[in-house]
C-alpha cells in the first residue's frame, strides 16, 4: 500500500529543495521527521509538514500503522517561476527570477520478513 501526498507552489527553489529531500529518501517516516526538524535549512520545515501530511492520510484513509511507514519516494519538480524586474543604471533593468518546486512523497508499508 502506498501513500501519496503533494505540495505545490512551495517558495523555494527545486534545486535548494532537493538538498533536503535526499537527506530524508529511504528513512522510516518517524525517523524522517527527527532529522528534519533539526535541518538548518529553510526547506526542512516545508518537507516536514508534508511528511506528517502523508502520515495523516495513511493513518485516517488507510488505516495503516505509524511504525511500518517509512519514505518509498520522494521528489522535487521545479515549479512556476515568476520574473520581476530591478531597475538599475542607465535605463537597464535586471530580472529577478523568483523560483518555486512541487514536493511529492510517497510512503510504503513495510514488508516484514
Amino acid at each position: 500500500m502506498e501513500v501519496r501526498a503533494i505540495a505545490k507552489y512551495l517558495p523555494l527553489s527545486a534545486q535548494k529543495m532537493r538538498l533536503v529531500v535526499d537527506r530524508v529518501r529511504g528513512l522510516g517516516a518517524d525517523e524522517a521527521l527527527i532529522v528534519l526538524r533539526f535541518m538548518p535549512q529553510k526547506g526542512a520545515p516545508l518537507v516536514s509538514k508534508l511528511v506528517e501530511s502523508a502520515i495523516a492520510n495513511a493513518e485516517e484513509n488507510f488505516e495503516l500503522n505509524r511504525e511500518d511507514l517509512y519514505v518509498a519516494q520522494i521528489f522535487a519538480d521545479e515549479g512556476p517561476t515568476r520574473k520581476w524586474r530591478k531597475f538599475g543604471a542607465r535605463g537597464r533593468f535586471k530580472p529577478w527570477l523568483r523560483r518555486s518546486s512541487h514536493v511529492t512523497v510517497i510512503l510504503a508499508e513495510r514488508e516484514e520478513a
